[in-house]
């Protein structure tokens, strides 16, 4: 009677330990997530380390829960025995898992650290584009175009070149290709260009007041090559960000391509000029 009692009190302790780790870690992800929320109100804000920050937090009190809890087993080691007879080949498993995970945390305090991006971030791993959701001491989370979540680990990333669009600086350049045929216009093709990008809403002027005075264009347009079947026209439009490079991108395509028409400017298919010999 006296072991069962012995043991119920063991179970009840385990018990409460338990709740009460599920708890504390619920009321600190809550508070944290709050004051994360009143923080982000500032902009310039980053919340990189403090969401790595609330994860190692959270992490921390479950294996504080899970110690004590294994404190009230005074039989823990004896069933450990039984249990991992073949313990050489399971420390061994243990050991590669391990050091997997721990190279993963490793990786992720190194990223939050040297900050190579930050939270909201646009960038590119492994030909993966996303914007950087979430940083914790496993992995890192992107949210691609298409709202699809990519998960990549932290020991990953630090091996690999990433791209970071949001970097210091935001702007963004948007390079339009055209090729045009070689009977049409080359000084009108080039100004219809400089026109449509200057004045699409999205453009933005990165000359300096340097440029301004030795009077650099607004808009670089320039004949880039003479390929086989057009000549290959191409110019520079700024945007503020990744996104409205995008929108001024598509809508510059449109927009050049109407005018062109318009004027008459042949966009022309590839073609050879064959020359047959008696």
């Amino acid at each position: 009677m006296t072991d069962y009692l012995k043991d119920f009190r063991i179970g009840v302790f385990i018990a409460i330990i338990a709740i009460t780790t599920i708890i504390l870690s619920a009321i600190t992800d809550k508070v944290l997530r709050y004051v994360l929320y009143r923080k982000q109100a500032d902009k310039d804000y980053d919340a990189t380390g403090f969401k790595f920050l609330k994860h190692l937090i959270i992490t921390v009190i479950y294996i504080l829960g899970f110690a004590f809890a294994l404190i009230q087993i005074p039989e823990f080691k004896i069933i450990g025995h039984s249990v991992l007879a073949g313990a050489g080949v399971i420390s061994i498993v243990a050991g590669l898992a391990s050091q997997q995970a721990l190279s993963n945390i490793v990786s992720g305090i190194f990223l939050v650290i040297f900050k190579p991006f930050r939270i909201n971030d646009k960038i590119t791993i492994n030909n993966f584009v996303g914007t950087v959701e979430d940083i914790n001491l496993r992995q890192v989370v992107l949210k691609d175009a298409e709202n699809n979540r990519i998960i990549i680990p932290n020991s990953v990333i630090s091996a690999q070149i990433i791209v970071n669009t949001n970097m210091h600086d935001t702007k963004c350049c948007k390079i339009i290709e055209v090729g045009i045929g070689y009977q049409s216009d080359i000084e009108k093709a080039l100004e219809i260009m400089q026109e449509e990008i200057a004045k699409h809403p999205l453009f933005i002027d990165t000359r300096t007041a340097e440029n301004k005075k030795q009077k650099v264009p607004l808009v670089v347009a320039r004949v880039v090559a003479l390929a086989d079947s057009s000549v290959t026209l191409k110019a520079w439009a700024w945007a503020k960000n990744s996104t409205d490079g995008f929108v001024l991108y598509c809508d510059l395509l449109q927009s050049i391509k109407k005018r062109f028409d318009e004027v008459g400017i042949d966009i022309p298919y590839p073609q050879q000029v064959v020359t047959l010999k008696r």
